[in-house]
């Protein structure tokens, strides 16, 4: 195991917390040239992930790369060309499409069990102490809610509902022009509709409810984390769903695992084409509320 930052100090400091005895590098370069690292995970601010999976690609590693994939589609779809070009393995840290609970949830939709699904709304907020440095607040970083913390509501509607045919946002920014709050609603025509909210200034419970033409389900907090949901029925009946765990890291990187050893480059969870599909919805999203990073 090795761990890599522009500091061989900071490097050192996180292997002895998180990872004792792990390798420190101080350089990414040095981190995807070392011949005992077998993958990568990208995890470094959203203003970088497009320079450091390109350079993990280069060196014929296999990526997972944090969400937001990047800051952009433009980037993204620069990223997974190249992956692509090289045969390499590449698939973004979306937590959620691995957890028992959203494997469990899909089922239940997949069966019909609530009807067809024809409303979805989620949110995703907390409150971060303002820092106009810091990765949340600061533009250069590709800051702001929705690429943080937005953008699991809005993957998990899509990954019930696909891409949306439109996307409206409104929201207000922070004093450094970052996305201080949103809401954005995913259009289906006149089949379904998704609302989805964030915000960086309140500690609000990340819920998400599902609607049906004849039930729903309904996740009423942590619901992007391995949790518990409930089912309720038109008819008045009403069942509960555990899929509590900790964390919930360690459903990806099996999924991370289990694509290596079938020897594949992307992974049917995740695949590059829904990554290009969400990019596409941020973009827009931010475009309506008016965010533009340093360099776009």
């Amino acid at each position: 195991m090795a761990v890599g930052s522009r500091d061989v100090g900071k490097a050192a400091a996180f292997a002895e917390q998180h990872a004792p005895g792990a390798t420190a590098h101080g350089s990414y370069a040095d981190l995807v040239a070392d011949p005992d690292v077998d993958a990568v995970y990208v995890a470094t601010p959203h203003s970088h992930h497009h320079e450091h999976a390109l350079l993990g690609i280069a060196a014929g590693k296999p990526l997972l790369v944090e969400k937001a994939f990047t800051r952009n589609r433009a980037e993204a779809v620069e990223v997974l060309d190249a992956a692509r070009d090289a045969g390499v393995f590449v698939m973004e840290a979306m937590k959620t499409r691995h957890l028992p609970h959203v494997a469990a949830i899909r089922t239940l939709v997949a069966r019909g069990e609530i009807g067809e699904v024809v409303a979805v709304s989620g949110s995703y907020e907390a409150a971060f102490p303002y820092d106009p440095s810091s990765r949340i607040f600061d533009p250069a970083l590709a800051g702001g809610g929705l690429l943080d913390i937005g953008v699991y509501p809005i993957a998990f509607a899509m990954d019930l509902l696909g891409a949306p045919e439109d996307v409206v946002a409104t929201g207000y920014l922070t004093e450094t022009g970052v996305d201080a709050q949103a809401t954005v609603v995913l259009r289906y025509g006149d089949r379904a509709s998704a609302t989805l909210s964030t915000s960086v200034r309140t500690p609000t419970p990340a819920t998400f409810t599902i609607g049906g033409t004849s039930g729903s389900i309904r996740i009423a907090e942590h619901a992007f984390g391995p949790t518990t949901f409930t089912v309720e029925w038109a008819d008045g009946g009403r069942k509960e769903f555990d899929g509590f765990a900790p964390d919930g890291k360690q459903y990806e990187a099996a999924e991370v695992a289990r694509c290596l050893a079938a020897g594949a480059v992307e992974s049917a969870r995740m695949p590059w084409q829904e990554t290009l599909d969400l990019m596409r919805v941020l973009d827009l999203a931010r475009e309506q509320l008016g965010v533009v990073y340093p360099g776009e």
